[in-house]
C-alpha cells in the first residue's frame, strides 16, 4: 500500500510540474507577443521609417531589450511607449500624436485632396465644349471627310 501512495505522490508532483511549465510557457509566449506588438509601433531612431521590430540596427536591438525589460517589470503597453517617447521624443512613435505641431502632418493630405478636387471641379466647369462642326466650311468639311475616310474623289 505504501508503494501505491508513493507512486501516486510522484505522479501528482510530476503532473504539477507539467502544469506549471505550461503556464510558464504561455506567460512567456504572451509576453513575447506583447513585446512584438509594442516594438511594431516604435520607430528605430537610426533607420529610415522602420520599426524596431523590423530593424537590425544595434540601437534597435537595445530598444527591443528595453521594451522587453519594461514589459517584464509589469509596465502596460502605453507606459512602455510613454517611457520611450520621453527618452527619444515623438519621433520614436510610428503614429505621431495629434498636437498643434503635427496638425499639418495629419491634415495636410486632406487639405491637398480638397484643393485638388476643387481645382478639378472648377477646371471641368470652365471647360466649354467647342462644336467644330459649325465653324467649318463645306470645303473644309469635305477635306476632313477625305482625310478620315480616304475618299480622294470628294477632296478634289
Amino acid at each position: 500500500m505504501r508503494r501505491f501512495f508513493l507512486i501516486l505522490a510522484i505522479f501528482a508532483v510530476a503532473m504539477n510540474l507539467c502544469v506549471s511549465a505550461q503556464a510558464t510557457n504561455s506567460e512567456a509566449a504572451e509576453r513575447d507577443a506583447r513585446v512584438a506588438a509594442i516594438s511594431k509601433t516604435l520607430r528605430c531612431v537610426v533607420c529610415q521609417n522602420q520599426s524596431i521590430y523590423d530593424s537590425n540596427a544595434p540601437l534597435a536591438e537595445d530598444m527591443r531589450r528595453l521594451v522587453e525589460k519594461r514589459v517584464a517589470a509589469g509596465d502596460s503597453d502605453d507606459e512602455v511607449r510613454d517611457y520611450l517617447r520621453e527618452r527619444y521624443g515623438d519621433y520614436v512613435l510610428m503614429t505621431p500624436p495629434l498636437q498643434s505641431n503635427t496638425l499639418l502632418l495629419w491634415l495636410g493630405p486632406l487639405v491637398l485632396l480638397l484643393l485638388a478636387g476643387t481645382w478639378f471641379v472648377v477646371r471641368v466647369r470652365r471647360k466649354t465644349v467647342i462644336d467644330t462642326a459649325d465653324d467649318l466650311s463645306d470645303d473644309d468639311r469635305a477635306r476632313a471627310h477625305a482625310a478620315l475616310f480616304g475618299d480622294k474623289d470628294d477632296a478634289s
